[in-house]
């Protein structure tokens, strides 16, 4: 089990690796927990697992970095291999793959750290409302989590948002905001890809934002969602297609908002879903009647029959 890392998000990897390594033994794996550090390598050298499940948020756990390095050692793991993972970490290029496909997703643009600075802050931004309008969310291009995500309701709110968003990475993601329902659909892969039950997300602060994600109480989840039929149907569609589309391997999440014509806009996709106790696969999995441990081990034979 690798979790922690070096990302922002450490704390939450290493909630959902010993939550899983914990639901693993249940079912009667054996499990070692393992940090994704310095000496990592030489530990999948010298005592090569059969299989590594990756519960690693954020840099390096989704951006492709250790699944090319177990690629490149043969070891078998459960999740997206490191090319997808590259494409489904950059979220404006997710966007375009979603447009291309014809697939809805809020209008955006995307503006590196440079822009602002050489082009006149002031400048960049009036035309970026010029072209979305208010409200916006804004969000790093890159990451998870919601780190450096928040909704900006005011012009003059907008500079300071900016600041805390590129805190977490080198470019801003402005997306149009709707309004709607918020929702988070997971796919599992055993072999074949199936959508698990909808999440409906209630955050009481309004904002699905890291505190509201973490903070036991800070959020109300329904499961199933609140939703017609056609439209809980139009939901699991869209992250079927999401997950096929971008070449997602095992599991994935999905996360959209659902606006009042029951329209699916997808926002961004996941291959390392969370798996703490306020996460959303793990909530999907019981709503199922399925036990983690068990949908995960399912999982991991499957990767090791890959290997």
């Amino acid at each position: 089990m690798l979790a922690g890392g070096l990302s922002a998000e450490r704390e939450v990897s290493l909630r959902s690796g010993r939550r899983l390594a914990n639901d693993l033994r249940d079912v009667g794996a054996v499990v070692s927990e393992w940090d994704a550090d310095a000496t990592l390598l030489e530990r999948l050298r010298t005592q090569r697992p059969e299989a590594v499940v990756v519960a690693l948020h954020g840099g390096e756990g989704e951006n492709g970095s250790v699944q090319t390095v177990l690629e490149m050692l043969g070891v078998p793991f459960v999740g997206t291999d490191s090319r997808a993972c590259r494409l489904a970490w950059d979220k404006p290029t997710t966007k375009a793959e979603l447009v291309r496909a014809g697939l809805t997703t809020p209008d955006w643009v995307v503006l590196p750290h440079a822009a602002f600075r050489e082009l006149g802050a002031k400048a960049v931004l009036d035309a970026m409302v010029d072209r979305l309008g208010l409200p916006l969310m804004v969000k790093p291009d890159q990451g998870g989590s919601a780190l450096g995500t928040q909704v900006v309701r005011s012009a003059e709110d907008l500079p300071a948002a900016m600041v805390d968003c590129l805190a977490y990475g080198n470019a801003v993601l402005a997306e149009r905001y709707l309004a709607g329902v918020e929702v988070a659909i997971s796919v599992c892969a055993d072999p074949e890809p199936r959508a698990l039950p909808v999440v409906e997300i209630r955050a009481k602060g309004g904002v699905y934002d890291y505190a509201a994600r973490y903070t036991p109480g800070a959020t109300t989840f329904h499961c199933p969602a609140r939703l017609d039929d056609p439209v809980t149907r139009a939901a699991q569609r869209a992250a079927l297609d999401v997950h096929r589309l971008l070449g997602l391997r095992d599991l994935s999440r999905t996360d959209a908002i659902i606006t009042d014509d029951g329209t699916v806009h997808v926002l961004e996709v996941n291959v390392s879903p969370g798996l703490t106790e306020t996460s959303l696969l793990p909530i999907a999995a019981t709503a199922a009647g399925e036990h983690l441990g068990k949908l995960f081990s399912g999982l991991i034979d499957e990767a090791i029959r890959r290997g």
